[in-house]
């Protein structure tokens, strides 16, 4: 539902100033705290050496968290089984290919929030009070009914439940290949508050039989996930969210982009993680709601990216630095085998808002850091292989429909932003993209804005072929502002500037791609699963539908975003 009521959370926290905030963050010590490792569920029980489908419950749970040990408790939002156990990020969900899991999720938190959010942006707004919320296992190939609509929210005990929901329990089948996923909220109106909270979490499908021979580093010891995600905070440990907006006469709390002054990973401000000399896997995975991270190790280490999102690269691909978005997630390898030092310091150079904002400062230039223990090199029988996987071709020429999909940011007359569309269009508009199941798309999105978007796709996977300079810019976007339709402003004339290449580490099938501002990135979308072109085994075109949006939080809550709604007809 859609409604205006005043903003509402716990303990509001009287404004402060970047000054502040940057002191805040500045007062605590860097690499003190050990990185943690996220507690593990298994999505399937094994019986004579053979694995079979459970049924998990997980809840969503207020609690405190300490990020730092100089840090007062912070109140949060967590997933667990559990409210003891529950922790931020929520507990990675290790699941096996072909092996479906059934997931109850319930929500046990309170009947306000913990942070502020605005009522005039469209937002789930539930009659009888409480938090709304709801699950997207994010890069998931699910029915519908499982991928968590933003209207199939619902709130503790299902008193109030969005206009979408129909469930309880969801069913993720497991069907498309190994790889990284998440899980985290996608209520309406209140992703990015909801996130910002706490409610994420890793999610990983595995097969031994097509993995083990890759032969990479395995095992807790030797296998990490890095969740990283920036938070800014109060002296009192509580979580800072912005309570007045760029725009408070339009809209009270929104504005276009958080970005904290902390950088914490798996839950910790700057930890410190113990190598040997040896090689070590990390599934990067980049949970902010609006920060980039253009990561680099201080002693010049590679990185050796093996795959992206939830795909094996082809071979792979050995690069000093990695530019990742919000949402998206890389796996990488990382051998101090010859480590020059006794340190290695993961750092971040992306503006923010990227690419063309401010230069990050010495704190948020900082993630985390690798202390590398001893100067002798250790057995290591792990290895990276010349060759990963090879899925389905991404061929234009596949393609039986061709699509413009323009991204919009409209502002005030003091220049701030008020909101952001796709083709001009609000969420609520009816679906004007209707592929067909099992067919290819290629869409080119243009990107009128000033900011590079996360561009995300729920149910499809894509890959990113061009990059193409809009010419003449100013005149393009006064012809799409006014008639909003790239074939009468001859986008064929102005797409014809210099192209910049796809890097090599983001040449596979992805759920988010990077759309650069002022730019045509041309993608081939695939609507069936790429490792085998198989179909997809359950009705995708049953409601509530998909949706397609920009994964920068801020603005997919306030209508960058649209439905995706697969159809026969």
């Amino acid at each position: 539902m859609y409604c205006v009521a005043v903003v509402i959370a716990i303990g509001t926290q009287p404004p402060v100033s970047d000054q502040y905030l940057q002191a805040v963050a500045g007062s605590l010590e860097m690499y003190v705290d050990p990185l943690p490792q996220m507690p593990k569920i298994y999505g399937y029980s094994m019986s004579n050496g053979q694995p079979s489908s459970i049924k998990l419950t997980i809840g969503m749970y207020q609690k405190k968290w300490k990020f730092h040990r100089d840090l007062p408790p912070t109140t949060v939002f967590v997933y667990g089984t559990d409210p003891v156990t529950a922790t931020f990020p929520g507990p990675t969900i290790e699941a096996l290919q072909g092996v479906p899991l059934w997931v109850t999720w319930q929500n046990y938190l309170p009947a306000q929030h913990i942070l502020p959010w605005d009522p005039t942006i469209p937002v789930a707004i539930p009659s009888h009070g409480g938090v709304p919320t709801v699950v997207h296992l994010h890069g998931g190939v699910n029915p519908p009914q499982s991928d968590g609509s933003a209207f199939a929210w619902f709130t503790a005990g299902f008193r109030d439940v969005g206009r979408k929901w129909t469930q309880a329990t969801y069913m993720y089948p497991n069907i498309q290949c190994p790889g990284n996923l998440w899980y985290h909220d996608h209520a309406l109106g209140l992703t990015r508050a909801n996130l910002l909270a706490g409610l994420i979490g890793a999610y990983v499908i595995r097969n031994a039989t097509a993995e083990a021979p890759f032969g990479l580093p395995s095992g807790d010891l030797f296998e990490f996930h890095l969740v990283i995600a920036d938070r800014s905070f109060y002296k009192d440990g509580s979580l800072y969210m912005n309570y007045t907006g760029d725009n408070p006469t339009i809209h009270p709390e929104w504005q276009p982009e958080y970005f904290g002054e902390a950088i914490t990973v798996n839950g910790k401000a700057w930890p410190f993680l113990v190598v040997l000399r040896r090689r070590y896997r990390f599934r990067i995975l980049n949970s902010s709601n609006a920060r980039y991270f253009n990561l680099s190790l201080s002693n010049n280490l590679p990185f050796t990216v093996i795959g992206s999102d939830s795909t094996y690269l082809h071979k792979p691909i050995e690069t000093p630095t990695i530019l990742i978005a919000p949402s998206e997630i890389f796996d990488v390898v990382i051998d101090f085998t010859n480590s020059p030092t006794q340190f290695a310091e993961m750092m971040n150079s992306a503006a923010y808002p990227y690419p063309t904002g401010d230069v990050p400062n010495n704190l948020n230039g900082k993630v985390m850091k690798f202390v590398v223990a001893g100067n002798l090199r250790v057995p290591d029988e792990s290895r990276v292989p010349p060759t990963l996987v090879k899925y389905v071709d991404s061929n234009v020429d596949e393609a039986v429909k061709h699509r413009y999909i323009v991204l919009y940011e409209y502002e005030s007359p003091t220049d701030n932003p008020t909101h952001l569309y796709i083709n001009g269009l609000r969420f609520q508009d009816p679906a004007t993209e209707t592929p067909k199941p099992g067919t290819t798309e290629v869409w080119d999105v243009i990107n009128l804005t000033v900011d590079n978007h996360p561009l995300h796709l729920h149910l499809a996977t894509f890959s990113a072929k061009k990059v193409t300079q809009i010419q003449d810019l100013d005149t393009f976007k006064d012809c799409m502002t006014e008639l909003n339709d790239a074939e009468k402003c001859n986008v064929t004339r102005h797409a014809e500037g210099p192209t910049v290449p796809v890097p090599d580490y983001e040449k596979t099938w992805k759920n988010v791609v990077k759309m650069t501002p002022g730019y045509m990135t041309t993608i081939v979308v695939k609507f069936r699963l790429v490792h085998n072109n198989g179909s997809y085994p359950f009705d995708v075109t049953a409601e509530p539908g998909y949706v397609y949006h920009c994964h920068i939080l801020d603005h997919e809550d306030n209508e960058m975003i649209r439905p995706l709604k697969l159809t026969y007809t």
